[in-house]
């Protein structure tokens, strides 16, 4: 027996129109500014808590090096508290924002205070 052969139809293609969100380019602005304002003060923060760290460092003769360390936990835990004090407001911030700029104050401290325990400072 032959076999029967089929007639594909083609259907209309659906037709698809893409409609973006709202976009409120003066907040994006404007939070933008604001994230910019608060990472500065955290890279301000950063280098007086590595000076410190790597004061305490070369104060103990290299013993008590964990001192700094502990330092820059602390500050990094209650950089919320003091962003705050300091009359910013965090919840405007979205949490991958703030995660940046707290990995980014661990790694500037922790290269100012290798740094500046090296030969040419200490």
């Amino acid at each position: 027996m032959a076999k029967k052969k089929r007639r594909i139809v083609e259907e209309a293609p659906e037709e698809y129109e893409f409609t973006p969100a709202q976009f409120d380019e003066r907040e994006f602005i404007l939070k933008d500014i604001y994230g910019t304002k608060v990472l500065f003060v955290v890279t301000a923060l950063a280098v007086v808590v590595g000076v410190i760290a790597a004061l305490i460092y070369s104060i103990a003769n290299g013993e008590y090096w964990y001192g700094g360390m502990i330092l820059s936990f602390a500050t990094v835990l209650g950089m919320k508290k003091l962003l705050m004090v300091l009359g910013f407001r965090v919840d405007l911030l979205e949490m991958k924002t703030m995660l940046g700029n707290y990995l980014l104050f661990l790694m500037l401290a922790l290269g100012i205070c290798i740094v500046a325990i090296n030969a040419p400072f200490m």
